[in-house]
């Protein structure tokens, strides 16, 4: 039988406290199968507001403000987590997350998706739907979904 190859490997966080976990895992499966690591955040884009009295250079500016905090904060994440690791790239993106992280999938010819879960139930699930849910459903490549330990006090 042939060995499926895992040569890159893409991991989706949201800078929550848990994403360390979550890039924890992945870094364990780039270090086991020597892939290239793409860590990628979806900001975003707040379109969906134009014409609500707000000005789109108003969005603009705001998604803006965004994109440059969850740069810095991408460089930050990877220098902490990664250091010195030359097969790991931080990107951010802006759009719909799901859809984002699948395009991404695509046009780097990703490998394998690791990302996270909220774990939402009820009438959260309902009003805000399951990025990780849609990714599955939507993917082409296996996609690894961690869900995140809960806190006890």
């Amino acid at each position: 039988m042939e060995k499926k190859q895992v040569k890159k490997i893409l991991c989706a966080v949201d800078f929550a406290e848990y994403s360390k976990e979550l890039v924890r895992y992945a870094y364990t499966l780039q270090d086991a199968f020597d892939a290239d690591l793409h860590i990628i955040y979806v900001a975003p884009t707040l379109s969906q507001y134009v014409g609500f009295q707000i000005s789109p250079s108003s969005i603009e500016n705001f998604v803006g403000e965004i994109i440059q905090g969850a740069e810095e904060t991408m460089q930050k994440f990877i220098k902490e987590n990664f250091p010195d690791n030359p097969k790991v790239v931080g990107k951010v993106i802006t759009g719909y997350a799901a859809e984002e992280i699948i395009n991404y999938s695509k046009e780097n010819n990703i490998d394998l998706i690791v990302m996270g879960t909220h774990g939402r139930k009820g009438i959260d699930r309902i009003l805000f739907g399951s990025v990780a849910e849609k990714v599955v459903k939507s993917s082409s490549v296996p996609v690894l979904t961690i869900r995140p330990k809960k806190q006890t006090n």
